[in-house]
């Protein structure tokens, strides 16, 4: 059997064709209310279901927000998901969500594709990097201009972009003077890739946090912001140090938490275990981070909130260009 048509549902409800995608398309122009009460009613007899393409024109509006995450399985990128889901969909707005696997150009046709679909907002929530793609900014700059918003999570140089600003670097540097006041002296930093702002951002706390008390890292390993560029990076510091790395109890500062839990599989592969001999630290508190053990040291960012406050900014009109967040420094088992 054929879904009825639109045509039919007007026929069957005595009124024009225009009238009747006024009610069920979202036009600003509503129809009386009991022209559209049968209008409604003539669709639901008929099983009428509206067409979305029509619905957009109507209403020159999708309802769509994209979503560009780097991993999709990294569950800092899965808790901001989240976080714009919830918002979205409690006012009838969907994410179409794209992993790009940190790569611009993989950006650049995810960005291609929401324009074809017409959507309201983009959200970045992915670390822009220090020299950005400039086709990548450009077509971004031409989505503002055209009515549409970008949200970034971090500065970006996008012209009429909005920025959820992640305070990285106050995170970085917040978290080493808690391990400071704790009395650990020594550490490494798994510094991630120099590239991306977050990585680098937070390194550089680590950095000023230890400066401000005298000291200087053991080594800076750069590394892929995954699980295994933790593992090789803490790998590297156990070549660099030797039994160094065990006599002065190194702490290892990772640049996010799913590099550290890589580096903590990496003491273990070596014969060492966390805390008694290596201690370790990460960034951002993952939500799965509970099935680990040992509890892992981190900084808190606030994931699924950050996930719901982007949403916001991108389907506002009114939203400010710049919004905040900030985190907290959470002592666990495996540091401090």
């Amino acid at each position: 059997m054929s879904a009825a048509t639109l045509t039919e549902v007007a026929r069957h409800a005595g009124v024009s064709l225009a009238t009747a995608s006024r009610v069920l398309n979202g036009s600003a122009r509503t129809p009386a209310q009991a022209i559209a009460v049968r209008v409604r009613s003539a669709a639901r007899e008929l099983g009428y279901i509206p067409n979305a393409q029509a619905q957009a024109l109507a209403r020159s509006a999708t309802g769509l927000i994209g979503l560009v995450v780097h991993d999709i399985a990294d569950p800092y990128f899965s808790a901001i998901t989240r976080g714009a889901q919830r918002y979205a969909w409690a006012r009838d707005n969907q994410v179409l969500l794209v992993g790009a696997e940190r790569s611009e150009q993989a950006e650049l046709a995810a960005i291609a594709a929401f324009v074809a679909y017409r959507t309201q907002a983009v959200i970045l929530a992915g670390s822009r990097r220090d020299q950005p793609d400039e086709e990548l900014v450009r077509e971004l700059g031409r989505y503002v201009a055209n009515g549409g918003r970008v949200v970034t999570l971090g500065s970006s140089t996008i012209r009429g972009a909005r920025n959820l600003e992640v305070g990285n670097r106050a995170g970085g540097r917040r978290l080493v003077e808690a391990l400071l006041a704790r009395g650990i002296r020594s550490y490494a930093i798994l510094a991630g890739p120099p590239q991306l702002n977050s990585a680098r951002h937070r390194a550089e706390g680590y950095l000023d946090a230890l400066s401000g008390a005298g000291l200087e890292p053991l080594a800076v390993v750069h590394g892929d912001f995954t699980s295994e560029g933790g593992y090789l990076s803490a790998l590297a510091c156990w070549e660099q140090m030797g039994p160094r790395l065990t006599s002065d109890r190194v702490c290892l500062l990772a640049v996010n938490d799913v590099m550290a839990l890589g580096a903590i599989t990496a003491v273990r592969s070596v014969g060492l275990s966390v805390p008694h001999d290596v201690q370790v630290a990460g960034f951002d508190d993952i939500p799965t981070l509970r099935d680990f053990a040992p509890a892992l040291t981190t900084f808190r960012l606030p994931l699924e909130r950050m996930g719901e406050l982007a949403a916001e900014m991108a389907l506002s009109p009114d939203a400010g260009s710049l919004v905040a967040v900030e985190g907290q420094v959470v002592l666990r088992e495996s540091a401090g």
